[in-house]
């Protein structure tokens, strides 16, 4: 059962990877797609959070709520809320990006970058709380 449970984190924790090398590469272009660089960044955090769940066995919904899954994390890394601070920013990347609308904008460079370094933050911050236990 554990090898399983590891299983199914390690596989979160590879699409995860995934996302954020594809942000990385993609910021690399010139003019790159910001909208596409933001998404990979939200989704790197996301599957994260979730994989860092999955250890713990708390469930959770389907969602793109960074808070929401943050909230979730509390009861096992009660400082989880302060240590991410600031990455509310990426949770309007999980699907408001994806579709043009009224209020559709071309995301600045910057705040590509910004998104690329909170999703780096998340996976540092994950994996320090999980060191020891599956690293």
């Amino acid at each position: 059962m554990k090898d399983d449970k590891l299983n199914v984190v390690g596989a979160w924790f590879k699409k995860a990877e995934n996302d954020l090398i594809n942000a990385e590469n993609t910021i690399k272009m010139g003019f790159p797609p910001t909208d596409t660089i933001c998404f990979h960044a939200q989704q790197c955090a996301e599957k994260y959070l979730k994989g860092f769940l999955t250890f713990h066995q708390i469930e959770f919904p389907k969602t793109h709520s960074l808070e929401d899954l943050v909230f979730l994390c509390r009861d096992t890394a009660p400082n989880i809320e302060t240590e991410l601070e600031g990455i509310e920013i990426l949770s309007s990347y999980g699907a408001e990006v994806r579709y043009p609308d009224d209020i559709y904008y071309d995301i600045p460079v910057a705040d590509a970058k910004e998104a690329i370094d909170l999703a780096k933050k998340v996976k540092s911050i994950i994996l320090r709380h999980l060191e020891g236990k599956i690293l």
